[in-house]
């Protein structure tokens, strides 16, 4: 059996971006730091990074659960700049959270906010008893689409 590859068309940077949908009919996540869905264009190929802990480069993690958060969404940010990528072409993340409680949400929020801005990403949480190793609190992985 031969499958046929259609030879790729370049594409400009509006062919590339990701089309965030929050549905009227469904309550509106995107205060809370994330969106309902979000189209991958078909021109778009996919990145998939690992998930980032709050370890700073030499690998020591803060007992800090905000301290974490925040190192690992700098983590997330270099790993985007090491593919060429913005944060607007983030399509999802998902996030691991060592013992949730709804008092982590706040901190959660406002890291998202502060990198993706208006571009919001599908996001999903997932509580976890624990992680890879013991002093992480927090993990975030992301897909990405790539011009």
């Amino acid at each position: 059996m031969t499958i046929s590859v259609p030879a790729a068309a370049t594409a400009n940077e509006d062919d590339l971006k990701l089309d965030i949908v929050n549905p009227k009919n469904l309550y509106d996540p995107s205060p809370n730091g994330y969106s309902t869905a979000v189209i991958v264009p078909r021109q778009g190929r996919l990145a998939y990074i690992s998930g980032q802990g709050g370890q700073d480069s030499t690998g020591a993690l803060s007992p800090d659960f905000a301290v974490q958060v925040k190192q690992a969404y700098a983590n997330l940010r270099t790993a985007l700049d090491a593919l060429g990528a913005r944060p607007d072409q983030v399509a999802k993340l998902t996030v691991f959270v060592v013992d949730h409680d709804m008092s982590k949400l706040e901190v959660l929020t406002k890291n998202v906010k502060d990198m993706f801005g208006a571009s919001l990403p599908a996001q999903t949480l997932i509580p976890v008893p624990k992680l890879a190793i013991d002093p992480m609190l927090f993990e975030v992985e992301a897909t990405v689409v790539l011009e």
